[in-house]
């Protein structure tokens, strides 16, 4: 991807080497957990069942969060505002060189993409496009969907529609999940925009409102359609970026790539060894491969409706 030396958005909110501040409340998290609208992709572990029970247990845990945290958990319980986060010291500043410089580069290069796209394709409908910030953190963040960390994968969060990445998810994608390259690291920042797409056309608030009254298996597929969605408003990006002059031979390749290494039945095979379609949330990975190519293909944001007929 030729991304060098190209603009830079201005919507970058660098808050790496701030450490986790405070949360803000309990149960409240981004859309792939349980709240709505982001791109989440198991980190790894066995999920054990049950849990610590009784008044006792409770206690013990309420404690350990006082000791850490600094803050009544009663308060956090209740939904207090979350804090400021700690001020940077010199010998805590984020490199501006390097790696960790280029990578910072690199994501202000894409988003500024993504935001000239969709300026273009708002404008043509008479109507603004109101940009998201994209907030780079280190190890853990507060949110408008309350706490995230690394494990949590890049989201996009609808209650203060803004889009969170740890870069070092990106070497995951490389190293764990066989995802190399950096059009398949565009590709993940493209889904997230396409996330905040839908919530100012009203796809997600509709999904929001509906999933309390639908069944788990019901939501799930309901958010199957969403994530397809979103992967397709990526294709109509990486279809203006070859517009733009950014893509290279391999590039469509490295997206496709990704979009199977983080399909639902991949994760489930490579986690579990076996897969379960009914607690499917993002899609298979053909789905997803098709779908991004769809957007690609066509580059138009109308052919992207995942919401009519078979997916």
């Amino acid at each position: 991807m030729k991304w060098r030396g190209r603009r830079q958005s201005s919507n970058i909110e660098d808050r790496r080497g701030r450490g986790g501040g405070r949360m803000g409340g309990f149960g409240m998290s981004p859309f792939g957990r349980r709240g709505g609208g982001g791109m989440r992709i198991p980190m790894g572990g066995r999920r054990t069942g049950g849990g610590i029970g009784g008044i006792l247990g409770i206690i013990v845990i309420l404690g350990i969060v006082w000791m850490l945290t600094g803050q009544n958990p009663l308060d956090m319980l209740s939904g207090g505002a979350a804090g400021p986060s700690p001020s940077i010291s010199s010998s805590e500043r984020v490199p501006t060189t390097g790696e960790q410089g280029e990578l910072r580069d690199f994501v202000g290069v894409v988003v500024q993409e993504t935001e000239d796209l969709w300026t273009d394709v708002f404008a043509a409908s008479g109507e603004d496009y109101p940009e998201p910030t994209v907030v780079l953190f280190t190890g853990a963040t507060n949110t408008g969907c309350g706490m995230a960390d690394a494990r949590t994968g890049p989201f996009y969060c609808p209650a203060d529609e803004q889009v969170y990445i740890d870069l070092s998810f990106y070497d995951q994608l490389r190293d764990r999940f066989g995802a190399p390259g950096d059009f398949a690291q565009a590709y993940v920042l493209a889904h997230e925009v396409g996330h905040h797409i839908q919530q100012i056309t009203g796809v997600l608030p509709e999904f929001n409102a509906r999933r309390q009254s639908l069944s788990q298996e019901d939501a799930n597929a309901y958010s199957v359609r969403i994530e397809l969605q979103a992967d397709c408003y990526a294709g109509v990006w990486a279809n203006y970026a070859g517009q733009q002059n950014l893509v290279e031979a391999g590039d469509f390749e490295e997206a496709l790539n990704a979009a199977e290494q983080i399909g639902d039945d991949a994760l489930q095979m490579r986690s579990q060894g076996f897969v379960v379609p009914k607690t499917f949330n993002h899609g298979t990975s053909e789905q997803r491969q098709r779908w991004f190519a769809r957007g690609y293909e066509s580059g138009d944001p109308a052919q992207c409706d995942t919401f009519s007929g078979s997916i």
